[in-house]
């Protein structure tokens, strides 16, 4: 007699997916923390934004180096005035001293960047766009993180603000002496007059120690600072003349 053959066993279970392994604690901890990294560039990315926004029309009250100067010097010489209220000398020769095309770039200079790499970095490149930026939202010092900030922040100010506006603002928190910022604080403190009444000759000088305003003096000017004043009024001239003032002086 043949032997059955014995049937399948129809019992037993199909062997489904494995259950994949939930996350480690350690994967866990890695997402939260790039999601709340993300949230915090956001958020310091918005807040840049309405401080850019609210210094586009309200007065700059202060700065992270003014404060530190005030702390450092015991007290700082600061007025805030609009630009109707600065002489159109100042203005002129700043802009001819520290940026000739501040009219014509959106807040980076080219041709100045490519020309103070080539000198070695013996010259700045800086606009007045970025030495706004620094000045106001920002910190003095050499960092990357510092011109990491600058260079983005800059094409954002530019974007919101007149060129007008920036002049302004630059000329109310430049520094111009030892713990004298603003071009009101600075014509009264050198010449004493007014930043409206400032005579080009004046203004060349203010001009002349923005470089180095710890180091030179706008009352009583050296040998070189005379010289460099002289230089900085015939380019005032100049852009007044080819039309390179026209962001500002009509």
């Amino acid at each position: 007699m043949a032997r059955k053959t014995p049937e399948p066993d129809t019992t037993a279970k199909p062997v489904g997916r494995k259950r994949a392994a939930p996350p480690s604690r350690l994967r866990r901890l890695a997402h939260r923390l790039r999601r709340w990294l993300w949230r915090g560039v956001w958020g310091f990315a918005l807040l840049m934004l309405v401080w850019v926004l609210a210094y586009a029309v309200l007065p700059v009250p202060t700065t992270a180096y003014m404060i530190g100067e005030s702390r450092r010097l015991g007290g700082i010489d600061r007025d805030w005035v609009p630009r109707q209220d600065i002489s159109i000398h100042l203005q002129r020769a700043v802009v001819a001293a520290e940026d000739a095309n501040f009219c014509r770039h959106w807040g980076f200079d080219m041709a100045a960047i490519r020309d103070a790499i080539a000198d070695g970095a013996a010259r700045g490149g800086s606009t007045i766009s970025q030495q706004t930026v620094k000045n106001t939202f920002l910190w003095h010092g050499r960092s990357w993180l510092r011109k990491a900030l600058e260079a983005a922040i800059t094409p954002v100010m530019e974007l919101i603000w007149p060129k007008a506006r920036i002049l302004e603002v630059y000329l109310n928190v430049a520094e111009f002496g030892p713990g004298v910022f603003g071009a009101e604080a600075a014509a009264r403190h050198h010449f004493g007059v007014s930043a409206a009444d400032l005579s080009l000759r004046q203004a060349s000088l203010l001009a002349a120690v923005l470089p180095a305003p710890q180091d030179r003096d706008a009352g009583a000017p050296s040998g070189f600072i005379d010289r460099r004043a002289r230089a900085i009024a015939d380019g005032a001239a100049t852009i007044a003349a080819d039309g390179r003032d026209g962001c500002f002086a009509n």
